[in-house]
């Protein structure tokens, strides 16, 4: 094994898992054609522990771009006592993160070996368009109006909930997780930037919790050449991650998703036909 050359390789891998995590166009889908042209010259099972666990390098940036909503801790005041280590605010708002989380994981776990084997390649094209079209409509309807949601401390327990039950259509590789998560919160009467917001906190214990899952089944006993890898796929994806979210927060401020529907229509129409011509 060449490991400069696969070290490379993770490198991108990476650079594509940061740049499609955040945007709504599915870093799955992005990965699995990624892995099309450019393969990891390494086990099965590693590779699909790899495409995983890299998002923890992902949802390290967002901790770091967002500590100070995300950390619930602070100094008491004289006489707060035990509560006063808590910002309530935030403690709230980890709250509704828990509840948004909760169907992925009933559907997600129990079923993840079945979606890997049977919902792996075939839905990636038809997902990307289907959502992509959803985008675009969902973009005609809402232009003109002001959301009443400006931002996710004003999301409730049920808006987070529904906003959960969107994440698991993101279980279908293709759907994107930001893109089902976006939609459902603007749906639900979110402005972009606040759906965004909170679709980027969900991906905090939903991508943790899935990488924990992929490497108990791979098991902890990697070698020096596996752990170089990660890391290096791990690094890139948290560079590029705080780069894409803060020139993605900064654009949608400014303009709608119609250009990532638009995307994702071409890019499905394109993996159909490659696909088909295999």
């Amino acid at each position: 094994m060449n490991l400069l050359l696969e070290s490379l390789k993770a490198l991108l891998f990476g650079i594509v898992e940061g740049v499609t995590e955040w945007l709504p166009i599915s870093s799955t889908g992005h990965m699995i054609l990624l892995d099309e042209f450019i393969q990891l010259q390494m086990t099965d099972a590693f590779k699909s522990m790899f495409e995983v666990v890299i998002q923890l390098g992902a949802i390290l940036a967002v901790i770091v771009l967002y500590f100070s909503k995300l950390w619930p801790f602070k100094k008491p005041k004289k006489g707060e006592g035990f509560v006063g280590l808590f910002k309530m605010e935030t403690v709230m708002l980890w709250l509704k993160v828990v509840v948004a989380i909760l169907p992925s994981a009933i559907v997600g776990i129990p079923f993840d070996d079945w979606m890997d084997a049977h919902l792996h390649n075939a839905p990636v094209a038809a997902m990307l368009v289907i959502y992509g079209v959803a985008f675009i409509l969902v973009e005609k309807k809402h232009h003109a109006r002001r959301a009443r949601i400006q931002s996710v401390e004003l999301i409730d327990m049920r808006m987070a909930l529904m906003i959960g039950l969107f994440q698991v259509l993101s279980l279908v590789p293709g759907t994107s997780r930001s893109g089902a998560t976006i939609l459902g919160g603007i749906l639900m009467g979110c402005s972009r930037a606040a759906a965004s917001e909170f679709s980027f906190f969900l991906a905090v214990p939903t991508m943790a919790g899935a990488s924990l899952i992929k490497v108990l089944k791979f098991g902890l006993s990697f070698t020096s050449e596996e752990l170089l890898i990660l890391g290096v796929g791990c690094v890139s994806a948290f560079v590029v991650s705080i780069i894409a979210i803060k020139t993605f927060i900064g654009y949608i401020k400014q303009h709608s998703f119609t250009a990532f529907g638009w995307y994702r229509i071409i890019l499905g129409a394109l993996v159909a036909v490659y696909f088909l011509l295999k």
